[in-house]
């Protein structure tokens, strides 16, 4: 299992951008910059963080919108 989110500074998430079962393999995402309801989120540094495979890594986002 994959999951991809967005946290603000508060450790609150914005954003699920990946999450479920993926294949072994390379990836890509374009992310629009909006939450999970659509709202557009403002400009400003995020974390996301990444758990696949029983590991997770977590690491600063800059949003310029």
């Amino acid at each position: 299992d994959v999951e991809l989110r967005v946290y603000n500074l508060a450790g609150q998430r914005v954003a699920t951008l990946a999450q479920g079962q993926r294949p072994a393999g390379t990836y890509r995402l374009t992310w629009d910059g909006t939450d999970d309801r659509g709202r557009a989120l403002a400009s400003g540094v995020y974390l996301y963080r990444l758990r696949a495979s029983g590991q997770q890594e977590a690491r600063k986002l800059l949003l310029l919108q």
